[in-house]
């Protein structure tokens, strides 16, 4: 067996490298899981490429195995699905899913990993990350059934947020996106599409995704009276304004933080595990695929970073596949 790892490391802000690394024996309680695709999660992924996360927030944004430290040299990412070649028996051979970073092979124990159900492809799984903030997210916003809901920001979490709330009785949802092209992907979902000038308001609640101020600017003006904007966003270092005055307090509108590091309170009951099982049940449903815009092999990391960054190659979720075998 080879005891020799490759890992996408991000040597300094906007540069990227593959370093090699010796692997442990797997010890009692511990798998070996050879990675077969990892996904890139281009909101949070590419402000830590770019350096933007604040210093204030080096230890929240810690990922589980992560190794150095912000803002370089790190080696960071946390969508994960590899095959188990070493461990307890009934592991052996499955699919699972693990919050590691861009690597070829690794050693964990073997509670940080989560089987795929066999309904759920290894391709579509790199979601469950993303899905599992979605399903944060829907607790922290407790819809209810017949409710008015946008979904503004036609990112990879927005799209998951609003993949859920499709399934909702009666919910009426809207995708709201600056770019045209995310009507296609709405469409695929299952939900209706607007851009931002002509998005429905009087909505009950709005989840706002998108990381730009004009966008949380928008969800309040999108509210009904007494509604609810959900804040996925992650700014990192970025400050932002916000149109407080106006109607904001005639109207009892509230904004309400939602962060997938913590178990939302209203599901107090449920653990970390809980959560990411459900997710990846969820990704049986095959219109998930939409998410997923982009793949390259691991080799090309290097380069691809870069624009991904920058947005020269548009994406949602973009998805790296893994060929070493021994």
């Amino acid at each position: 067996m080879n005891r020799i790892a490759r890992a996408f490391w991000l040597s300094r802000p906007g540069l990227g490298e593959i370093r090699t690394a010796d692997l442990p024996e797997p010890g009692e309680g511990e798998v070996l899981v050879r990675t077969v695709y990892s996904g890139i999660s281009r909101g949070t992924e590419t402000l830590v490429f770019r350096g933007g996360v604040p210093e204030n927030q080096h230890a929240v944004m810690r990922a589980p195995f992560q190794d150095g430290d912000f803002p370089a040299p790190v080696k960071y990412g946390y969508l994960n699905v590899g095959v188990v070649e070493e461990g307890p028996q009934e592991l052996v051979g499955r699919n699972v899913f693990c919050l590691y970073p861009h690597q070829t092979r690794y050693v964990v124990p073997a509670a940080a990993v989560t089987v795929v159900p066999d309904t759920v492809p290894a391709e579509r799984a790199v979601l469950a990350g993303t899905v599992e903030t979605a399903v944060n997210a829907l607790w922290d916003a407790a819809p209810l059934i017949g409710d008015r809901i946008s979904v503004v920001g036609g990112g990879m979490v927005g799209c998951s947020v609003a993949a859920l709330l499709a399934r909702f009785p009666g919910v009426r949802v809207q995708l709201v996106d600056a770019d045209p092209g995310r009507a296609k992907v709405a469409q695929a979902l299952g939900v209706d599409f607007a851009l931002p000038a002509d998005a429905l308001g009087e909505r009950d609640l709005v989840v706002h995704a998108s990381a730009t101020e004009q966008g949380l600017s928008r969800a309040l003006e999108l509210l009904a009276a007494e509604g609810t904007v959900v804040e996925l966003s992650w700014y990192g270092d970025r400050r932002v304004s916000l149109p407080l005055g106006e109607a904001f307090h005639t109207r009892r509108l509230t904004i309400r933080g939602s962060q997938v590091g913590t178990v939302s309170p209203a599901r107090a009951s449920r653990s970390y595990a809980d959560r990411l099982a459900l997710a990846l049940d969820l990704l049986a449903d095959p219109a998930l695929d939409a998410l997923i815009t982009g793949e390259c092999a691991f080799d090309e990391l290097p380069e691809i970073m870069p624009k991904l960054a920058s947005g020269d190659i548009p994406a949602l979720c973009h998805r790296v596949r893994y060929t070493e075998r021994a």
